[in-house]
């Protein structure tokens, strides 16, 4: 289930988006410290967008009113802004809060051209500049290939056509070596797509794909959150991650309802 996937990956990751030790053993360390665990905005929208498309209610609404309920979840300004304003247009957004919240587009959507057009969709209520529609549509279709059975090297070269070496900084052609030393934390899309799913590309099950986010500086609760979902559709599952026992524990009921309708 890529949403719980998704999900997982932005509690596990919120450890160390803003506290993350220079000298982590990021190989060893306990994937839950029980420190700075916690749903952020990532996984509010996420399961924002899963109520809407279930309950069949008005996108930017549920968005809003389940948005509003959690005001201390990690929005970035100007989304916060969305949420708690009265203008709920689209802003031209290019950042990864796209791509972080379209999980369940990947998962749900059967068909494949739906599939893009909804993960577009989700994107343009606010993140509507091109370069935020398509990290939520490359994000849903690495999720959808990995639930339909396609390769790592599907997946791998399907996200290298969307951003091609030379052109994109962080493009998935730069290995885990190359992101510890050189990568910049930075909250555009483009950048943090292609990286995220090298972290999955490079993986071998969910815990490795983890410890690969752990292992350098970014934005890692959304690093999770974008490639979570991949990363469990790919393995089936979480492996010897307690993943139900974290989910228990730390998404408010609320929200645990949606995530295991």
């Amino acid at each position: 289930m890529a949403v719980k996937g998704a999900v997982l990956g932005d509690i596990l990751g919120a450890q160390y988006e803003f506290e993350r030790p220079k000298n982590l053993d990021w190989k060893n360390v306990p994937l839950d410290r029980g420190h700075h665990m916690t749903v952020t905005d990532d996984s509010v929208m996420l399961l924002a967008i899963k109520q809407a498309y279930t309950d069949g209610t008005d996108l930017t609404e549920t968005m809003v009113k389940i948005g509003r309920k959690y005001p201390n979840a990690g929005y970035g300004g100007r989304f916060y802004n969305w949420i708690n304003g009265d203008d709920h247009s689209p802003y031209n957004s290019w950042g990864n809060g796209s791509a972080m919240r379209v999980a369940f587009v990947g998962e749900f959507f059967e068909d494949y051209d739906e599939m893009q057009r909804r993960a577009a969709e989700t994107a343009a209520v606010s993140h509507d500049h091109p370069e935020g529609i398509k990290g939520a549509v490359v994000t849903a279709t690495c999720i959808w290939m990995a639930k339909h059975g396609m390769s790592r090297q599907d997946i791998y070269d399907y996200v290298l056509e969307q951003y091609p070496a030379g052109e994109y900084p962080f493009s998935i052609d730069k290995d885990m070596d190359y992101l510890r030393k050189h990568y910049i934390w930075t909250e555009k899309c483009s950048d943090t797509v292609p990286a995220a799913m090298r972290c999955f590309y490079d993986s071998r099950d969910y815990e490795s794909f983890m410890r690969n986010i752990f292992s350098f500086e970014c934005d890692s609760d959304t690093f999770g959150a974008i490639a979570g979902g991949v990363a469990e559709e790919y393995y089936h599952g979480f492996g010897n991650v307690d993943a139900e026992g974290i989910l228990k524990k730390y998404v408010p009921e609320d929200l645990y309802e949606i995530l295991v309708r």
